[in-house]
């Protein structure tokens, strides 16, 4: 990306710092729930930037290695999601279980850091 272009993550961290040091503390009510709500919107978004990369690279090579082929991991996620569904795969197999553990720890680790364990 050009060095003229902001960068999206540090953008995004702005627009939280001014929201919850400036914003945030003058307001009450319901404008100020809606803000804690856009806050925590942002920070979401924040480290799905972040990690999204290495998260996305990490499930397609593991959906690669269940499905015994390659593609990209939108087409391989829903081959897998097709194979739980008409029986081909199950939970029996622990390959799968580990797979939709970790896809869940990933998820987790964006939406909500505070739930993972």
């Amino acid at each position: 990306m050009s060095r003229f272009v902001p960068d999206a993550e540090l953008l995004i961290d702005a627009c939280i710092r001014y929201l919850e040091r400036e914003l945030h503390p003058t307001l009450a009510g319901y404008h100020r729930f809606q803000t804690r709500i856009a806050i925590n919107v942002l920070t979401i978004v924040a480290r799905e930037l972040r990690q999204r990369d290495k998260t996305r690279s990490d499930e397609r090579e593991r959906l690669v290695a269940l499905l015994g082929h390659d593609g990209d991991a939108a087409s391989l996620d829903r081959e897998l999601a097709d194979a739980i569904a008409e029986g081909r795969l199950s939970l029996e197999y622990n390959a799968l279980v580990s797979h939709l553990r970790q896809s869940l720890r990933d998820a987790l680790a964006i939406n909500s850091p505070g739930c993972r364990k």
